[in-house]
């Protein structure tokens, strides 16, 4: 199952994320996942909401350039070894991880990797085939807390 990502490219300076956070918390967006990058002048602020079509739309008519894209929600155990059994799949399969953030839905239970890969088509068949489980899109929409899918 795939989930989608809003990519939100900025400057470097005080009030940028501020003015993010400020327009999805009027349109009542709630942000699930979040990570930021920079580099110099420049970053790029990656992050998982309920509503990431409207939210791309109403960053966008904001005046900031926002990306959609397909990214993979994967459930890990929650525990040491838990995400290199994931990463170690991934890497035997060719498979580069080109973006990644996670967070604990339950402590010593269940993580979430969010991962941006160069084959996601190959990846989601991976996945699959070894029986591993992912967030689908209306577990990422929903109010209620997350609910996971199994392939």
């Amino acid at each position: 199952m795939k989930a989608y990502q809003l990519s939100i490219f900025a400057e470097n300076k005080p009030g940028r994320l501020a003015k993010v956070t400020r327009i999805l918390g009027k349109e009542n967006i709630n942000i699930r996942a979040i990570s930021i990058s920079s580099s110099d002048a420049f970053g790029v602020i990656n992050m998982l909401v309920d509503d990431p079509e409207r939210a791309q739309k109403v960053l966008s008519k904001e005046g900031l350039t926002v990306k959609l894209k397909e990214v993979i929600a994967v459930i890990i155990e929650d525990r040491p070894g838990g995400l290199d059994k994931l990463i170690q799949l991934l890497y035997d399969e060719n498979i580069n991880v080109e973006n990644a953030y996670g967070f604990v839905l339950e402590s010593w239970k269940k993580a979430v990797f969010v991962v941006d890969v160069d084959q996601i088509e190959k990846t989601q068949a991976v996945l699959k085939k070894n029986g591993v489980e992912t967030l689908d899109t209306e577990a990422l929409l929903a109010a209620e807390p997350f609910h996971y899918m199994k392939y």
